[in-house]
């Protein structure tokens, strides 16, 4: 009976800290840089351009600049996390990119000075990010992995974002945006440190691999724990390329969607209030699309669960270029929020489950680069498609294109194994 008791307690306790790790890193992605950066941007634009007299061009190049810096800052901090585990990492980029925000306070009107400020956030707010979270959840999760992965990263991201911007708005209101920003910084570290210090842990596996690094570089049984390949191993692999061409093909179309949803339904002739009202469900949804995405991945087991999903982002980018009645532009909105929501649902699972969990943060953060820099370039090529021809009607049919490209894509994955990684499938194949 003592025995039972004290199983019951050990599971217990697991759960508990399984449930605490959630919710960390659930508010670490509700005060990560999508919602306290890229969500309130368009607050600042205005007041920003006006006070110093610049073009709004100039202010709006600071978003590509932060991107090329998370760019090279995501691969350093998951391969720092691999080596120091998940938790230190963290709390330090928390503690880094609260202050980044505030300093942007700082602006005295010179544009390198502003660039800098803001490449400072783009490279702290690498550290404490989506895939970092990612990295803590696959660790501590086996079967619910895609719909905790969905939870942290879709209800965490989609309510920062709607959050955020309401905060920030009410400080601007107040305190200029330079007070805002302020506040902003405030935010993050008050809400996401604290409880980040409280409740984020590494796995008890991961802990292992750490502490045997630490000692020495013998084989220990924390190995197999965490199993998988090195980045080098993962980039010989037919599947890594696949799995990367896919979802950058896709991210970075449907953000390039994504950012001009206003414009092209305007210049349609539909209304400012229709148009944000499409943008509000397309975004509602994808954020609650990687929750579902999640579960159907955890339920099924296969990638092939997200070919519908991407397949409805095409027939959804039609409805939305081609309807004439409100109903069937917001089911297309709709339709495209499924497809990005699957994109980011899928990432790290797919990750985790292809390469496994040794190398996963240095792995994820590569994928997270190249996504960032297509997400980047895409709509900037879209508008020199739209200033070409004067319409986006060649950019929808191209990004149409590439959207079934990485819907055929995502067919040739392979099926995941729990047996083996997909390296050794590959060799023995």
């Amino acid at each position: 009976m003592t025995d039972l008791a004290g199983a019951d307690a050990i599971g217990q306790q697991a759960v508990t800290r399984k449930t605490g790790v959630v919710v960390a890193a659930t508010v670490g992605n509700i005060v990560s840089t999508t919602p306290a950066v890229s969500a309130v941007f368009s607050l600042f634009l205005v007041p920003i351009s006006t006070e110093f007299g610049w073009p709004r061009s100039v202010v709006s190049g600071v978003l590509l600049l932060t991107a090329v810096m998370s760019a090279i800052i995501y691969p350093i901090a998951g391969r720092l996390s691999d080596k120091w585990g998940s938790r230190r990492i963290i709390l330090f980029g928390c503690a880094v990119f609260a202050p980044a925000i505030a300093g942007l306070a700082l602006a005295n009107g010179s544009v390198l000075q502003f660039y800098a400020l803001f490449a400072l956030v783009g490279a702290a707010g690498a550290i404490p990010s989506t895939p970092a979270y990612s990295k803590v959840i696959s660790e501590w999760f086996d079967e619910k992995r895609g719909l905790m992965l969905g939870v942290a990263a879709g209800f965490g991201n989609g309510l920062g974002s709607t959050l955020m911007p309401i905060a920030a708005g009410l400080m601007l209101v107040q305190f200029g945006w330079r007070g805002a920003y302020i506040g902003i910084g405030l935010i993050v570290f008050c809400l996401g440190f604290p409880v980040l210090f409280a409740l984020l842990r590494d796995a008890p596996g991961r802990l292992a691999v750490i502490q045997k690094g630490e000692r020495s570089a013998r084989v220990s049984p924390a190995t197999e724990t965490l199993s998988g390949v090195s980045l080098g191993e993962a980039a010989s692999m037919r599947t890594f390329w696949i799995l990367m061409a896919a979802v950058a093909l896709g991210a970075g179309c449907m953000t390039a969607i994504f950012t001009h949803v206003v414009p092209m339904l305007m210049d349609r002739g539909i209304s400012l209030q229709s148009a944000t009202l499409a943008i509000s469900i397309f975004a509602l949804v994808t954020a609650g699309w990687q929750v579902m995405t999640g579960y159907f991945l955890d339920r099924f087991y296969t990638p092939k669960v997200a070919v519908p999903m991407f397949a409805a982002a095409i027939l959804g980018l039609l409805c939305f270029q081609y309807g004439t009645a409100l109903p069937t532009i917001y089911i297309g909105a709709a339709l495209m929020g499924i497809g990005l929501g699957a994109e980011f649902g899928c990432l790290s699972y797919f990750v985790s489950r292809y390469f496994g969990l040794r190398s996963f943060g240095t792995i994820i953060g590569v994928f997270y680069s190249v996504v960032i820099v297509f997400q980047g370039g895409a709509p900037v090529l879209m508008d020199i498609g739209f200033d070409v021809t004067g319409s986006y009607v060649t950019s929808v049919w191209v990004l149409a294109g590439l959207l079934l490209l990485g819907t055929v894509l995502i067919l040739l994955l392979p099926e995941f194994s729990k047996n083996s990684s997909a390296h050794d499938q590959e060799v023995i194949s």
